[in-house]
């Protein structure tokens, strides 16, 4: 029965497959495209973390103003998604400011779609599990980048677990209240 634990090992990759939330048939469209490595902030680095990002309000003071992010988003609009709702897409960085992303950088920088599977809300999610975990000293922030920047979606299934969801109280399907 030499067969019989390589077809358990299958099985038990299909039902993990199903039960993900998101694995998409079209996961490239998911991603960001090849032009988009994504970019770090040089001043931000191991040895500093608690002193910048794990401070509270330090994303939020290096978020560039709407008014510089806005022009930027409707450009790439135009030349990536002509005719959709600009509604549709989030002015995404691939590594979170939070995370010591290049706040930016159009190497960091790209439309992500909000709706469906795999969307911006997921990867929001997964930026604030991996900040907790960095800031916790429980992950390197070089793990952390790398994580997010070369696979968001495979990076999501291994640290967005439903305990570290559940742990840091992050709930992104709730309506926003702005």
């Amino acid at each position: 029965m030499m067969g019989a634990p390589n077809l358990c090992d299958a099985v038990a990759g299909l039902q993990r497959s199903w039960r993900s939330p998101l694995l998409v048939p079209d996961e490239a469209s998911r991603l960001p495209p090849a032009g988009v490595p994504g970019e770090t902030n040089p001043a931000i680095h191991q040895e500093n973390i608690d002193a910048t990002i794990c401070q509270p309000g330090f994303s939020r003071s290096l978020r560039p103003a709407y008014a510089i992010t806005d022009p930027l988003k409707r450009q790439m609009m135009q030349a990536q998604h002509l005719g959709e709702a600009m509604a549709d897409y989030e002015l995404d960085h691939l590594i979170p400011i939070s995370l010591g992303g290049a706040p930016l950088d159009t190497k960091d920088l790209w439309l992500q779609p909000r709706q469906g599977r795999a969307n911006a809300g997921d990867k929001n999610a997964l930026a604030y599990v991996l900040w907790r975990l960095v800031c916790e000293h429980r992950l390197p922030l070089g793990t952390a980048q790398k994580a997010i920047s070369r696979d968001w979606i495979t990076a999501y299934v291994i640290y967005a677990t439903p305990q570290n969801l559940s742990s840091y109280h992050f709930r992104h399907n709730e309506p926003r209240r702005d």
